[in-house]
């Protein structure tokens, strides 16, 4: 059984952590911008499209009506597709994890198409291109 001290001190660590981060006072998907829309108890107003964050990026806009902010102001729920975000992590930059964020940056950095890009290509394929693998 945990002790008073115990709840004491996890009573502590969420109201310092309450007084570092804002919290969400409500969250909203305009269908007007195809957004989310969170309001924080710092006034800041955030919003970014679905598609940049992990576990929303195929949700069809009738899927985000309904968001559910937990009571620590802390998390956002989308019941439709069972998706959870973290504002800390979201206000850090953190759309999504480390994995995941770095798949992205990979598929945007493929589709570049620099001179520089383009000359190398030309320049690899006047060698053979690119070599097949082997087994």
């Amino acid at each position: 059984m945990a002790s008073r001290d115990y709840f004491e001190r996890a009573n502590q660590h969420a109201k310092d952590r309450q007084a570092r981060f804002p919290r969400a006072l409500s969250a909203r998907y305009d269908h007007k911008t195809g957004r989310i829309v969170i309001h924080l108890s710092s006034k800041l107003i955030v919003s970014f499209s679905p598609g940049d964050v992990e576990g929303l990026e195929d949700a069809r806009p009738l899927q985000l009506n309904q968001i559910e902010i937990s009571p620590s102001g802390f998390g956002i729920h989308f019941p439709a597709v069972d998706a959870d975000l973290y504002v800390p992590g979201l206000l850090e930059g953190f759309l999504g994890s480390k994995t995941w964020i770095a798949a992205r940056l990979g598929q945007t950095g493929g589709r570049s198409s620099s001179k520089a890009k383009k000359a190398a290509s030309r320049a690899n394929g006047k060698l053979g291109g690119r070599p097949r693998k082997s087994g």
